[in-house]
């Protein structure tokens, strides 16, 4: 394998208590298969510890250990961008660094990427451990639901721990859009994938930096990056509540032609059909103000991300 040369994209926020750990594990796989011809490149994501002084011990030791620093907190995608932007090499292995996706089977998958002469080899989670019942059902659930509206279906249970070749790179670092969902526009790039299974482990040290809010925007992200169906379920919805009120009005109307009484009574209906359209148009609303918001993040055109430092980079 020392032919090959890869580079191992980690983005980092606030991960000081795993840092070292992390290095060494990727350092001793790369090491120990005799990828020599290599590059780890960890992001700092605008961390608030002493990620960056880690960061920069670990690359003033090493010179194949290039950083890249946000002048602020951009996000994990735009750190996991900045990284294939600034890769050189053949393949890019894209990994957190909680160390939850084992360096361990780099091997395995540089092997399916060469037997199966592939593009991609998406990493997919047999097991996952240390993460509650709650994120687990959130999370089948949002895969199938994103598969059901998509027009580009997703591998259930993967994340952005994959390896993705050249050709792939380019064509990622050509797309233009902001705020992208990687694992969304890889697939959606197409090409040669082929899937790995393996089991994902607790974290190593520290906490999630993904809180229910930051995966729900996450989320939200890939819904409306990859389909327009929420927009058609809008229209339908309306449709179904104009027929629904129509068919009402007519019962209202049959019911005051037929029995005087019935004109007293009615303060249930009226609330029911104010609620069931107020909750409509507001959902309705809700789905175009997400789309017109990232049109309006689109057409601002800043950059994804600002790079206040760059370490062990070749200008």
């Amino acid at each position: 394998m020392d032919s090959l040369s890869v580079s191992i994209i980690v983005p980092c926020y606030n991960e000081e208590a795993v840092l070292n750990q992390t290095y060494q594990r990727i350092k001793n796989v790369l090491e120990n298969e005799k990828l020599t011809n290599h590059a780890i490149i960890f992001i700092n994501d605008g961390s608030r510890d002493s990620t960056l002084t880690i960061l920069k011990e670990i690359s003033s030791k090493d010179k194949k250990v290039k950083v890249l620093s946000f002048s602020r907190n951009f996000g994990h995608q735009p750190a996991v961008c900045a990284g294939l932007k600034y890769c050189t090499t053949e393949v890019a292995i894209i990994i957190d660094a909680d160390l939850q996706d084992p360096p361990e089977i780099f091997p395995e998958m540089i092997k399916i990427y060469k037997e199966k002469q592939c593009n991609v080899v998406y990493a997919v989670r047999r097991e996952r451990k240390g993460e509650s019942y709650f994120k687990k059902l959130t999370a089948k659930i949002y895969y199938k639901m994103i598969n059901s509206l998509s027009e580009t279906p997703l591998p259930i249970d993967t994340g952005d721990f994959r390896l993705i070749d050249r050709k792939v790179i380019d064509e990622f670092n050509g797309l233009r859009e902001k705020n992208k969902y990687i694992r969304g526009l890889i697939s959606w790039i197409g090409f040669k994938q082929e899937p790995i299974l393996y089991v994902r482990d607790s974290r190593a040290a520290g906490e999630t930096k993904y809180s229910l809010s930051k995966m729900i925007r996450f989320a939200t992200t890939g819904l409306l990056y990859f389909t327009k169906r929420p927009l058609k379920l809008a229209i339908t919805l309306g449709f179904v509540s104009i027929i629904i009120g129509l068919l009402f009005a007519s019962f209202i109307i049959i019911g005051k032609l037929t029995n005087k009484l019935y004109t007293v009574q009615g303060w249930t209906s009226i609330m029911v059909l104010m609620i069931f359209f107020g909750g409509v148009q507001l959902l309705t609303v809700g789905v175009l103000g997400e789309y017109i918001g990232s049109i309006f993040d689109e057409v601002k055109d800043r950059p994804e991300f600002i790079v206040d430092q760059k370490i062990n980079f070749e200008e």
